[in-house]
C-alpha cells in the first residue's frame, strides 16, 4: 500500500514538474513534414534602400474600394491585385481602456509588417497574361462595399481573356469572391485559380505552449498546424478536396476557403525578403479548361475577423467547411472543451456576466461529478478516522514490512475502505480542468470581460500583488512575484482541503502535501483570473461537501 501511495505521489509530482517546465521552458515543436528549404522558393533579398512607409502613406498609393460603416470591418481593398490589405475590427479594442485603438489585422505592402490576402490566376501551360498580384483591376459597378452592396471588377488580358470579379461581404467577417473568366480566344485555355495570405515579420505570440498561433488549415480532413519556425526550415504541401487554409492569432483569423467541391493543393511556406521573414498560406485549384467562346465561374470565400465560435459554426454549416471551428484551439480534449464552451456561452446569455457564468458552470461540473466525489469524500473521511489505527500497525510491525502491509490491507477490507477511491475524481477532473483552461484561455468569451471588484479582464491574470500591498505601494515587483488576491484565496482553500484529508502516514508525503498549495500559488498566479476563480470556487464547494460528509461519518 505504501508503494502505491509513493507511486501516486510521484505521478502527481512529475505532472506538476512537467507543467512548470513546459510553461517556462517550452520545447521545440515537432517539425512538419514537407519539402526542404531548397524546394521552398526561399527568396534571399538584401535591399538596404528599402524604407517602409507608414500605414497611411501606403494606403494612399493605390486606388481603393472602401468598406461601408455598416460593416463590422473597417478598411478598404486595393485595386492593385484586388488585394485585401486594410482591415480593422470595429468591435474589438487592443486593451480594456476607453482610449484603446481598434484591433488592426491586415496592412498593405511596403509597410513595416505587411499582412494581406488576395486571389489570382495562373496559366501554367502557356505564356498568356492573367491577373496576378500586381494586376490593376477596373471598377465596373459600385464604389463602396457593404453587406447590402457588392462591387464588380474587371481585368482584360491582351490575349482576349476577360476576368470579372464580384466581391461581396456579409454582416460579419466573410468575403465572397465570384470570379468569371470568358475565353474570347480561338483556342482552349487552361488556367489555375489561387488564393494566398502573406504575412511579413514573425509576430509576437502569447508564448504559451498549449496554444497554436501561426499557419493553420484543414486539408485532406486533417488539422494542420505548423509553427512559424517550422516553415523557416521546410515547406508543406497537401492535396485536398476542399478544406481551408490561413494564419491564426490567439483571437483572430485570416482564412482562405475555396469551393468545398473543388480539388486543391494547399501550401505553407516561408521566404526571406529585405532581411525579414515572410510567411505564406496558399492554395491552387486543379487545372481548369475553358474552350473558345466559353466561360467558367469560380466562387471562393475569405474569412478575416474574430474567432467567434458561433460564427465559425455557422459558416461551417452553410458552406460545408470541415472542422472550421478548429480555428479555435480547443486542444486534445475537444469533446469536452467544445461542450463546456457552449454551456459557458449559454450561462453568459442568462447572467450577463462571464464570471458568474464560470461559477454556475463549476456547480454543474460538481453535480456531474457528485456521485464519484461523494464516494471519494466518504472514503477519505473513513481513512481519517482510521489514521490512528494505521499508525499503530506501522509502529507494531515497523521491522516487518510485509506483515505491516498485510495487516493494513486486512483492516481496509474489514472496514470496507478503498484507499485509492479518493484519486478517481481527481483523475477525472484533470481533463475537465485542462478543457476549461482551454475555454477560458483561447476563446473570446472571457477576453476583456470584467468580474466584480478589481478583475477587469477574466482572460488576464489577477492584476494585484501582495508584494506592493495590493496597490497601496507605488512599487511594481518582478513578474514572478505578481501574486494576486484570487491566487491567494485559491491556495488557502487548497490548504484547507489538505487539512480535511487524512494525513499521509509517511512524514515526507505529509510535508509535500503541506507545501503543495504554495507551489500552486505561484503557478496559478500566472493563469487567467477566470480559471483561478473557477478553481477557488470548486475548492469551496469541495470543502463544504467534504465537511458535511465528515460530520455524518464522525
Amino acid at each position: 500500500m505504501n508503494d502505491q501511495k509513493n507511486l501516486l505521489l510521484a505521478i502527481v509530482a512529475s505532472l506538476i514538474i512537467l507543467l512548470i517546465f513546459q510553461y517556462f521552458f517550452p520545447g521545440e515543436q515537432p517539425k512538419s513534414s514537407g519539402n526542404k528549404n531548397q524546394n521552398n522558393l526561399v527568396e534571399e533579398v538584401t535591399n538596404e534602400t528599402f524604407v517602409p512607409k507608414t500605414r497611411n502613406e501606403a494606403l494612399k498609393e493605390d486606388a481603393r474600394i472602401f468598406l461601408s460603416s455598416s460593416s463590422r470591418l473597417k478598411g478598404s481593398i486595393s485595386l492593385k491585385g484586388a488585394r485585401i490589405d486594410d482591415i480593422i475590427l470595429r468591435d474589438y479594442k487592443e486593451n480594456i481602456y476607453s482610449d484603446s485603438p481598434l484591433v488592426t489585422l491586415m496592412s498593405p505592402k511596403n509597410t513595416i509588417k505587411p499582412y494581406f490576402a488576395e486571389f489570382g490566376w495562373l496559366a501554367p501551360q502557356s505564356n498568356i497574361d492573367v491577373p496576378k498580384d500586381e494586376a490593376i483591376w477596373i471598377i465596373i459597378k459600385g464604389k463602396e462595399l457593404s453587406p447590402s452592396k457588392s462591387v464588380i471588377l474587371e481585368w482584360k488580358s491582351p490575349d482576349n481573356l476577360i476576368f470579372n470579379r464580384k466581391i461581396s461581404i456579409d454582416n460579419n467577417f466573410l468575403f465572397t469572391f465570384e470570379d468569371t473568366v470568358k475565353n474570347n480566344t480561338t483556342t482552349t485555355q487552361t488556367l489555375q485559380q489561387y488564393g494566398r495570405i502573406r504575412r511579413t515579420g514573425t509576430p509576437e505570440t502569447s508564448g504559451f505552449y498549449i496554444l497554436h498561433e501561426g499557419p493553420i488549415g484543414v486539408l485532406y480532413n486533417r488539422l494542420i498546424e505548423p509553427d512559424y519556425e517550422d516553415l523557416l526550415e521546410e515547406s508543406q504541401s497537401i492535396n485536398s478536396d476542399g478544406g481551408w487554409i490561413g494564419i491564426t492569432d490567439k483571437y483572430w483569423l485570416a482564412a482562405l476557403i475555396p469551393n468545398q467541391k473543388n480539388k486543391i493543393t494547399g501550401t505553407f511556406k516561408s521566404s526571406i525578403k529585405n532581411n525579414k521573414e515572410m510567411y505564406e498560406a496558399n492554395y491552387k485549384s486543379s487545372l481548369l479548361e475553358i474552350p473558345p467562346g466559353k466561360e467558367i465561374r469560380v466562387i471562393s470565400n475569405l474569412f478575416i475577423g474574430a474567432k467567434e465560435v458561433s460564427l465559425l459554426d455557422q459558416y461551417a454549416e452553410t458552406l460545408s467547411i470541415n472542422m472550421f471551428d478548429r480555428a479555435v484551439d480547443f486542444g486534445w480534449f475537444y469533446v469536452i472543451t467544445k461542450p463546456l464552451f457552449k454551456l459557458l456561452h449559454w450561462f453568459s446569455s442568462i447572467f450577463g456576466n462571464v464570471g458568474l457564468s464560470i461559477l454556475a458552470l463549476t456547480i454543474v461540473i460538481r453535480i456531474i461529478l457528485f456521485p464519484l466525489a461523494n464516494k471519494s469524500f466518504k472514503s477519505m473521511s473513513k481513512m481519517k478516522v482510521l489514521t490512528p489505527k494505521i499508525q499503530e500497525i506501522r509502529e507494531r510491525y515497523k521491522n516487518d514490512k510485509l506483515k505491516m502491509q498485510q495487516e493494513i490491507m486486512l483492516m481496509y477490507r474489514n472496514e470496507k475502505v478503498n484507499p485509492l477511491s479518493g484519486c478517481l475524481p481527481i483523475l477525472i477532473q484533470i481533463p475537465i480542468f485542462f478543457a476549461l483552461y482551454k475555454v477560458l484561455f483561447v476563446t473570446l468569451e472571457t477576453r476583456h470581460e470584467p468580474f466584480f471588484g478589481w478583475i477587469r479582464d477574466l482572460s488576464a491574470p489577477d492584476p494585484t500583488t501582495i508584494f506592493n500591498l495590493f496597490g497601496l505601494l507605488s512599487f511594481t515587483p518582478p513578474s514572478f512575484l505578481l501574486i494576486g488576491v484570487w491566487p491567494i484565496l485559491m491556495a488557502l482553500t487548497m490548504f484547507l482541503q489538505t487539512k480535511l484529508n487524512p494525513t499521509p502516514p509517511d512524514p515526507l508525503q505529509a510535508k509535500i502535501m503541506t507545501y503543495l498549495p504554495v507551489v500552486f500559488l505561484f503557478l496559478f498566479a500566472t493563469f487567467p483570473a477566470g480559471l483561478v476563480i473557477y478553481w477557488t470556487w470548486n475548492n469551496v464547494l469541495s470543502i463544504g461537501q467534504q465537511w458535511i460528509i465528515m460530520k455524518r461519518t464522525s
